[in-house]
C-alpha cells in the first residue's frame, strides 16, 4: 500500500523528534514545527524550561529510543554518554537502606544531559529525507473538519507570516498541551477529565567538575523519609567529564539560588554522600532553578468525540513529578507505541482509522505504571494536594516489605528495578514465581 501523504509534528523536543521518526516509514512527508531556534550543539534552549535540569533516561526509555532509532545507544556512547551498569553503578539511599544492596543485572544504560540526548537524536532526524524541521514556527491552530477529522495546522513565522499546512495526522508534542486543549474548545468539544497531584516542588541543578576519587558508584540518589523530611538529591556523571547535581524539596519555602545555598542544602539531606562528593568541586556552574506545581494526567481516552487524526504525546497528555525521572522515557515509549500501531496497520485500507482511539487505550497502560509509582510517595506528604486512595497506608506498607525482600533477593530486586525503569508493568510482581518468592520471604 502506498504511503500516507503528510503528517505534522508540533514540537522538536525528544518526544516530537521520536514521533517524527516513528512516522517516517508511513508518510511521504513529515513536517516538524518548532517555535525555538534550535542550537547547533547540546545547549539548553528557552522553549524547554527545564532543559538545563537533570534528566534520567530510564532503561525502558532507552529501549524505546533504540526501537525508533536502531543503534542509537551506540551513537550516544560514541558521542560521550557515560555508561551505567544499573544495579551496580547506582547508589540508592532509601530510608532504612543506606545504601540499598548493589547487584549487577547485566543491564547497561547511559547518563547524560537532556540537551545532549536531543542533539544526538537531531543528528539522526537530519538523515531522514522525508522529515523537515522548520524552526521559529509557532503552531497556532489545529484545523478540524465537520466530520471530526483533523485537516491541518496553522502556524506563524518569526516575521509574522502565517500559513496553513494540510495534514492527515497531527502529533502535539509541544509540551503543556495548550494547542490540543484549545482545539477541543474551538471545535465545541469537552475538555478531558484530569487527575492532579499538587506537589509544589522546587528544585535546582548545577554542573560540576569533581576531583578524581575512589568512589564505588557513578550515580547516587538520596531519597528522604517523606513522613519526616522532604529534601532529596541526586548526582550523576554526564558527557564531557562533568557531573550534574540536583536538589529538590516538596513544598519548599526557601529556594536554592547560588553555590552557597546549594551546598548548604546538600548538608541537610538525609545522608552526607552528595555533600561529601561535591564540596571539593574544582568548578561549580550556575545554579538553574525550576518550580513544578503539580503532576497531571489528562484522560483523553474518556472523551467520546476526540478529533481523529490528532494525537497528543508526552507532557501534552501526562506530566510527571520530575524527581522520579520518568518524563522522557514515557514520551519515548509513547512514540514507540505510535510506531507499533502504524506498523500493524500497514496493510489495512484505512491505517489512520481509529488510530487515535487505539493510541489512547494503549498509552494509558504505559502511563499507569509510571503514574502509580510517583503518586503513592507524593501523597505521603501532608501538604500534597490530591485525592488519596483509601488503601494508601496499605500500599506504603506493601512497598516497605517489598524493599526489605528485594534487599535480600536479587531476583525480586531485578523485577522491581525493571518496573521502576518502565521495562515491565507492575503486574510483573504477580508472576507465580515472584509471588512464591515473596510469600516465602513474608512467612519465613
Amino acid at each position: 500500500m502506498s504511503k500516507l501523504e503528510h503528517a505534522i509534528v508540533v514540537g522538536a523536543g525528544i518526544g516530537g523528534l521520536a514521533a517524527a521518526s516513528a512516522l517516517a516509514s508511513h508518510f511521504e512527508k513529515i513536517t516538524v514545527l518548532e517555535r525555538d531556534e534550535l542550537p547547533n550543539g547540546s545547549s539548553p534552549r528557552s522553549g524547554v524550561a527545564q532543559s538545563a535540569q537533570l534528566h534520567f533516561l530510564l532503561q525502558g526509555g532507552l529501549a524505546a529510543l533504540c526501537e525508533i532509532f536502531p543503534g542509537l545507544d551506540l551513537d550516544l556512547a560514541i558521542a560521550g554518554a557515560v555508561p551505567i551498569r544499573y544495579g551496580l553503578d547506582d547508589r540508592r539511599e532509601l530510608p532504612g537502606f543506606d545504601p540499598f544492596p548493589q547487584f549487577d543485572f547485566g543491564v547497561q544504560g547511559y547518563a547524560m544531559s537532556r540537551p545532549f540526548v536531543e542533539q544526538v537524536i537531531r543528528q539522526r532526524i537530519n538523515r531522514l529525507q522525508n522529515v523537515t524541521v522548520r524552526e521559529r514556527c509557532r503552531a497556532t491552530d489545529i484545523m478540524v473538519a465537520r466530520d471530526g477529522l483533523v485537516s491541518g495546522v496553522t502556524w506563524e513565522g518569526a516575521n509574522g507570516s502565517s500559513e496553513t499546512l494540510r495534514a492527515d495526522l497531527v502529533i502535539d508534542a509541544s509540551g503543556r498541551g495548550a494547542l490540543t486543549l484549545a482545539t477541543l474548545k474551538s471545535s465545541g468539544r469537552s475538555q478531558p477529565e484530569q487527575t492532579t497531584i499538587g506537589v509544589d516542588i522546587l528544585y535546582a541543578t548545577t554542573v560540576l567538575t569533581l576531583p578524581e576519587s575512589s568512589r564505588d558508584w557513578k550515580i547516587v540518589i538520596t531519597v528522604p523519609n517523606l513522613n519526616e523530611d522532604t529534601k532529596a538529591g541526586a548526582l550523576i556523571p554526564i558527557e564531557g567529564g562533568r557531573w550534574m547535581a540536583v536538589v529538590a524539596e516538596w513544598h519548599a519555602e526557601t529556594p536554592v539560588i547560588d553555590q552557597s545555598s546549594f551546598l548548604k542544602f546538600t548538608q541537610c539531606l538525609r545522608t552526607p554522600t552528595i555533600y561529601d562528593a561535591i564540596k571539593g568541586a574544582t568548578s561549580f556552574g550556575r545554579v538553574e532553578r525550576f518550580g513544578f506545581p503539580e503532576s497531571y494526567w489528562r484522560h483523553f481516552e474518556r472523551l467520546d468525540d476526540f478529533p481523529q487524526g490528532l494525537i497528543p504525546i508526552g507532557d501534552a497528555m501526562c506530566r510527571f513529578n520530575p524527581v522520579y525521572g520518568q518524563g522522557m522515557s514515557v514520551a519515548l515509549k509513547e512514540a514507540a507505541l505510535l510506531k507499533t500501531l502504524l506498523d500493524s496497520r500497514t496493510c489495512t485500507e484505512s491505517p489512520l482509522k481509529e488510530l487515535t482511539s487505539a493510541f489512547f487505550t494503549e498509552a494509558s497502560a504505559v502511563i499507569s505504571t509510571a503514574w502509580s509509582m510517583a503518586a503513592v510517595p507524593d501523597l505521603i506528604v501532608p501538604k500534597t494536594r490530591g485525592e488519596r486512595p483509601a488503601d494508601l497506608q496499605a500500599l506504603l506498607k506493601r512497598q516497605q516489605m517489598l524493599n526489605q525482600v528485594a534487599a535480600l533477593d536479587p531476583e525480586i530486586y531485578k523485577v522491581t528495578q525493571e518496573i521502576r525503569h518502565l521495562v515491565k508493568p507492575q503486574s510483573a510482581l504477580h508472576h507465580p514465581d515472584i509471588v512464591r518468592r515473596l510469600e516465602g520471604a513474608f512467612t519465613g
